[in-house]
């Protein structure tokens, strides 16, 4: 009897339900191939739920969401709905409370894909991303007083605790450990915590001191390195080869992976996971709703496609993962651009072609 998956999916705003369908079709096409089945529920939380009815997300549906092996999301965001409104009242509290707290975000630069970096090709390129996705500053610690007067004030915390900083950092350093077996070209580089410890003192003594002992005690043979913030973001641009795994917390994994996806050709090719490793996690892609580009048939669905090829591999299909990824390096050989209206393909199109490779190669 196939084995059988249960997969929520969240079409979203704007391009989301554009990119989601052509990723839907490329993991039909893999479950196909491979001989397993995926049971799709579709659940329609977003803007224009929200427009029509004031409701967000109800706690029923997180209920929900406990009951699937993994879920799917396109793009939550619209420009009628005030900024933070619909990301904290969806994306934020399925992240709080499915305790999906890895955000997974690979930073691979595939062939024939541009970069800004002079320079700079596939073997630079190819690195991993690990950003604590529940605590920090996101947590919503502080207050304002005196709102709309001249003595306004407003503080917002950032927040560790030891469990969440150690969880964070064990599932980077197994991360590391599979890599260095997986392949040697990734065995000499270090994992590199990403903070900044020179001023924020208090959270990032923790961070590095959990890392050093979690790396002397429990992973020895295990090169580390530490990068401030703001000496990331330069290194990422000047030599991305020097990275394998990098560890960080929320704010600043949040602020890196975007220049990551740009290094690795932009949004439309940049996907990432929300992941709680002994739970349900969430796969989407990284662009946002780009509600400029809806309906016009010309977003790239690349980015859905690779978090469907991310979720695959999370659920344990990964003969599956790397034949999407195959597939999606095949085509993105034969596309003009990976900018939206500049594929040289339609949405739909890029869809087709990822998904006959996989059908039939």
């Amino acid at each position: 009897m196939a084995k059988s998956y249960n997969i929520a999916i969240i079409p979203g705003d704007g391009t989301g339900p554009e990119v989601v369908a052509e990723g839907l079709k490329v993991l039909n096409a893999a479950s196909a191939r491979f001989g397993f089945r995926l049971d799709l529920v579709h659940f329609d939380f977003g803007a224009e739920r929200y427009l029509k009815t004031g409701e967000i997300l109800p706690d029923s549906a997180i209920n929900d969401f406990r009951k699937f092996d993994s879920m799917f999301l396109g793009a939550i965001g619209h420009p009628d709905v005030k900024p933070g409104v619909l990301e904290a009242g969806i994306l934020l509290k399925i992240r709080f409370s499915l305790d999906q707290y890895i955000n997974l975000r690979p930073v691979k630069l595939y062939p024939n894909v541009d970069t800004p970096l002079k320079d700079k090709g596939p073997e630079h390129i190819d690195f991993v991303v690990i950003r604590e996705n529940t605590g920090g500053i996101y947590t919503g610690h502080g207050g304002a007083t005196r709102v709309g007067t001249i003595d306004e004030i407003a503080t917002q915390l950032m927040v560790y605790d030891r469990r969440t900083v150690d969880r964070c950092l064990k599932y980077a350093f197994e991360l590391k450990k599979k890599r260095n077996a997986m392949n040697s070209k990734y065995s000499g580089k270090p994992i590199t915590l990403i903070h900044k410890r020179n001023v924020l003192t208090q959270c990032g003594d923790l961070w590095y001191r959990a890392f050093e002992e979690m790396g002397e005690q429990q992973y020895p043979d295990l090169k580390r390195d530490y990068n401030h913030v703001d000496a990331a973001n330069m290194w990422f641009v000047k030599n991305p080869e020097w990275f394998d795994v990098a560890v960080t917390e929320n704010l600043f994994g949040d602020i890196i992976t975007d220049l990551g996806a740009m290094i690795q050709g932009g949004l439309g090719v940049a996907a990432g996971g929300n992941i709680n490793p002994e739970g349900v996690s969430m796969f989407e892609p990284m662009g946002g709703s780009a509600p400029k580009y809806a309906g016009r048939n010309v977003i790239n669905p690349m980015a859905a496609i690779g978090a469907g090829m991310m979720m695959l591999d999370a659920l344990g299909e990964t003969a599956a993962a790397q034949a999407v990824e195959t597939a999606m390096t095949s085509v993105m050989q034969k596309m003009k651009s990976q900018a939206a209206g500049n594929m040289g393909y339609s949405t739909t199109e890029v869809g087709d072609l990822v998904a006959n490779f996989v059908a039939t190669v």
